[in-house]
């Protein structure tokens, strides 16, 4: 898995066998920079989304694995769209959700360019979902547990819309902050398991990811 930039906010990634051009604005250090400091819902809105993270790369191949077609999944926090491109490309009926109205519209875009069937794009806040239950067979997230307050609401939203027999998987880069996340799962009843750990090169370093899978709690 590859990633280089290229010109007027463009990526070009090699990621689940194939090559993706994605679209977005500019990159992260520009856009935060031109955010408003005074604004108090600054913080709310830092454009993560723009960048392609370790996690979601790694969590890309895991992807590309895994048997997909027909499936109902969810793509938590779907930035650019490239794990839900993947996914689609894969025959996955895909919802992508995201807080940022941007990060939707690139992702849409993305799937135009990339001439992949489009996921439904979904604007919405994990901390206030609205989301039939039972409704996805499978739901992931690529490096979403960067702050403790995420782990309550993130794990009802599971608990609420993770089909019977469903599975989860996370592209976790090894924070500090997600370090305790998984003991917690286990904990509240969930099956944890760590299914894949890879070094994916980074912005001239290089970040160990891990890929780790849930199942429904087994004692509600």
């Amino acid at each position: 898995m590859t990633e280089s930039p290229e010109p007027h906010g463009q990526l070009k990634v090699t990621a689940a066998g194939r090559s993706w051009t994605l679209e977005r604005p500019a990159d992260l250090e520009s856009l935060w920079q031109s955010m408003d400091e005074d604004d108090p819902k600054a913080e709310e809105h830092i454009p993560y989304w723009v960048e392609l993270w370790p996690a979601t790369l790694a969590l890309c191949g895991w992807l590309a694995r895994q048997e997909l077609a027909g499936h109902r999944c969810l793509d938590l926090g779907c930035g650019l769209g490239l794990s839900a491109l993947v996914a689609a490309n894969l025959g996955a009926r895909v919802v992508g959700m995201d807080y940022e109205h941007g990060a939707l519209h690139f992702a849409a875009r993305n799937a135009r360019i990339n001439s992949v069937p489009s996921p439904l794009w979904v604007r919405m806040d994990w901390n206030k979902p609205g989301l039939a239950p039972a409704s996805f067979d499978r739901i992931w997230g690529g490096d979403i547990f960067y702050e403790q307050r995420f782990f309550e609401p993130l794990e009802s939203l599971l608990l609420c819309s993770l089909a019977p027999g469903g599975k989860v998987w996370f592209g976790d880069p090894e924070r500090t902050v997600s370090s305790t996340v998984w003991s917690r799962f286990s904990r509240r009843g969930w099956r944890v398991r760590n299914q894949s750990r890879e070094v994916v090169p980074f912005d001239q370093a290089r970040m160990t990811v891990n890929v780790w899978e849930l199942s429904r709690p087994l004692v509600m």
